[in-house]
């Protein structure tokens, strides 16, 4: 496809936010633009009906913008892309420790399409300018602790001319970080430093270079891991100490002990009860191992309640594609609830720079989310000004990885709305360790970690993520949902529930893939059960003592447990639907908010959006601003924000603008056919081929690294989800 003549002209009308008529052409003034709310839309559905011709898995698009009617031959396979890591680290140039490239996966058969060997090159300076020098004017060096023995380069003027590329003249050639912050975190090495570095001549005629800054700005912090409205940064010293095994956990190692313990007398406590059924031993015998049970060392921490509501639509833990900007855009555009990707939680506790780096948030994630105070589902306490929008969510195979992991994430981050544990990620390199959805054929331990984790996660609550279970055909979601609601019934009178505040579904098995729908019907079942939860509450407890408040999390006050759906949802229509008749609390998002960013906003709105390519063009160049804000914008910030962009227009070229639909709602399952926008740049935006997704990334920011690798994440321009939904 050609390249635009002048690209950055579309960014011009973004504010419009309305649906336009359905045979419009081109990007209308919004005043112009026939809203499409949920009730016209289904009107419109009942008046078709009759005449729907859609085919099964492809977007019914207008006969005028059609190319061709045959979507893409290439079959789609999300589950197997959660595997699709970069073979190397891009700074360090380290193999990836998740990419399964172990022993194990030597025999393995590669699976179907997939890039597994994905590189993005390296993307750095030709001289690497020394941290002595980056952040200072050119005559006041800092002292370099190397000395003599740095490799780096410490001349000034020979990095500038010899060791960077020219400066970008994308963004009006103007730093962004300096434009928003008056001062640039990259120093010398911003690709953007002409906006804010000059040249001065002294009296006795010297010229130096120097950096320029306002003055009611703190001076540049040579910290590249703290950033101007970045939160929940682990600094050096704490990961450093994980790393030498000097951090104490004084929960985690008292409460394993007393686990493990615990663990045994229950082995031996359930092999005796087989043997007295059997008739092989007395009671007596039972009773006195019952005996030696004992209390846990200590009670949780009374937690801070949360909300989960139809107003509170959630972004799911997206692996590679939730990451910092993404999730800023999407709360700018209306996520009340968002999730750092899923963390791995051994790396957490040896304090891996790589994991802890997956715990930063944006500013606008530490902010309330949206509530009705006369919502029937607030529990009793909550205090929404101490509420916020993110969580962390960790994998783990062992209760003793993820207890300490949530340990020390509680510790040094400040800002954690929850700690989730996944109990669903399908890949087999965490399914084979008994992590991910290798805990849903293993209730017992999954109880024991979230039981846990809600013992020494202080007042943060703790939640869980789960699949319908294992095998397609064979759910067992309803007997863990009603574990981690309740605990184990030998044992409930002693230990009381485990303190799971909100329990997720997806509503798909582990086997199963994405050929398939999100089946709402299981997840209705299991939203009942959770309903039910006071009814059975009398039932399920063998003893009149009430179990310890703190051990309920949510469950103190009146007995809820939150409860929210996952799986295909895509327009509003979809998520009120799945609340009206699945009963759940509120919907998790995660495939459709990649396509569009901006079904945050039609679920508030209540109504479908037709974005013009201009707009949509905006939330490109807004989440460039925002990677440049979160990576830098130096060489390296540079490469990862192109990078994530790319992964990112992998899957927004999906999307099929409301206005050259035949039918709503639209379909997430539905693959669009060859067509053409309403103009060039809405054609180029629909473009399934990765070089125009390069193009598009050159608009903002420049031309390419020459060391700089991109390939799709299917050998035939595909493309695939790392995430549960």
């Amino acid at each position: 496809m050609a390249a635009l003549e002048n690209p950055l002209k579309h960014v011009a009308d973004r504010d419009a936010h309305v649906a336009s008529a359905p045979n419009s052409e081109g990007d209308g003034p919004a005043s112009k633009r026939q809203r499409l709310d949920h009730e016209a839309a289904r009107d419109e559905n009942q008046q078709t009906q009759a005449v729907d011709t859609r085919r099964a898995g492809v977007a019914p698009v207008k006969a005028e913008y059609l190319i061709s009617n045959e979507p893409p031959r290439t079959t789609v396979d999300y589950d197997a892309a959660e595997a699709s890591k970069a073979t190397e680290d891009t700074a360090s140039g380290k193999p990836d420790p998740r990419d399964g490239k172990g022993k194990k996966q030597k025999n393995r058969k590669k699976q179907g399409g997939q890039n597994q060997g994905r590189t993005y090159g390296h993307f750095d300076d030709a001289l690497r300018l020394c941290n002595s020098v980056t952040y200072t004017n050119e005559f006041s060096p800092k002292h370099c602790k190397f000395g003599d023995r740095c490799n780096m380069c410490h001349d000034l003027r020979k990095y500038i001319k010899e060791g960077r590329r020219e400066d970008l003249t994308t963004l009006g050639g103007n730093c962004p970080i300096f434009e928003k912050y008056g001062r640039c975190t990259s120093g010398w090495k911003c690709r953007f430093v002409k906006s804010h570095s000059e040249e001065i001549e002294h009296a006795d005629g010297r010229k130096e270079l120097v950096l320029l800054s306002k003055s009611d700005q703190p001076a540049a912090d040579e910290d590249p891991e703290q950033r101007p409205g970045v939160v929940n940064v682990a600094t050096a010293d704490n990961k450093w100490d994980l790393a030498r095994r000097k951090v104490k956990f004084e929960k985690s190692e008292p409460y394993i002990k007393w686990l493990e313990k615990d663990t045994e007398i229950t082995h031996k406590f359930h092999n005796r009860k087989k043997e007295q059924e059997n008739g092989e031993v007395d009671a007596t015998e039972l009773e006195d191992l019952r005996a030696q049970f004992v209390d846990e060392p200590f009670k949780p921490s009374e937690k801070r309640k949360v909300y989960f509501g139809k107003e509170t639509p959630v972004l799911a833990p997206l692996t590679t594609q939730g990451n910092l900007p993404f999730r800023r855009l999407c709360v700018e555009l209306g996520a009340q609830v968002t999730y750092s990707e899923m963390a791995m939680g051994m790396p957490l506790v040896q304090g891996q720079k790589g994991e802890w780096a997956l715990m930063k948030a944006h500013e606008s994630e530490t902010l309330p989310p949206r509530f009705n105070s006369e919502s029937d589902t607030i529990v009793k306490g909550y205090d929404n000004t101490k509420d916020l929008k993110f969580g962390a969510q960790i994998s783990g195979n062992q209760p003793w990885v993820v207890m300490k992991a949530t340990e020390a994430l509680t510790t040094f981050l400040p800002h954690l709305r929850v700690v989730d544990l996944n109990c669903g990620c399908p890949i087999d390199l965490v399914y084979q360790t008994g992590a991910g959805s290798g805990l849903l054929d293993a209730p017992s331990k999954m109880e024991k970690m979230v039981r846990g984790m809600n013992a020494v996660s202080g007042e943060v609550p703790i939640t869980a993520k789960l699949r319908m279970g294992v095998r397609d055909g064979k759910p067992t979601a309803t007997r863990l949902i009603e574990r981690l609601a309740f605990g184990n019934p030998d044992f409930r009178d002693r230990l009381g529930a485990p303190g799971c505040a909100a329990i997720t579904l997806h509503g798909r098995s582990r086997q199963q893939r994405y050929t398939k729908k999100a089946n709402w019907s299981y997840i209705a079942e299991c939203a009942a059960l959770i309903k039910s939860y006071n009814a059975q509450k009398d039932e399920l407890t063998d003893t009149a003592a009430e179990p310890d408040a703190r051990t309920q999390a949510n469950t103190a006050a009146d007995g809820r447990v939150y409860f929210i759906g996952n799986g295909d949802c895509y327009s509003h229509a979809e998520y009120f639907s799945h609340i009206a008749s699945a009963g759940v609390d509120t919907v998790m998002i995660a495939r459709g908010a990649m396509v569009k960013p901006w079904i945050f906003e039609e679920i508030e709105r209540g109504q479908y959006l037709d974005k013009s390519a201009s707009e949509r063009l905006g939330y490109i160049e807004k989440f460039v601003r925002y990677g440049l804000d979160a990576w830098g914008s130096d060489e390296l910030g540079l490469g990862f924000t192109r990078r994530f962009l790319l992964e990112w227009l992998s899957f927004t070229h999906r999307y099929v603008p409301v206005g050259i639909l035949e039918h709503l709602p639209p379909s997430l399952n539905d693959r669009p056919p060859m067509y053409r926008g309403r103009n060039e740049l809405e054609s180029l935006l629909a473009s399934d081929n990765y070089k125009d997704w390069l193009k598009i990334s050159e608009m903002f920011l420049g031309p390419c690294h020459p060391n700089f690798k991109f390939q799709p994440k299917h050998k035939s321009n595909s493309y695939e989800i790392e995430a549960e939904g």
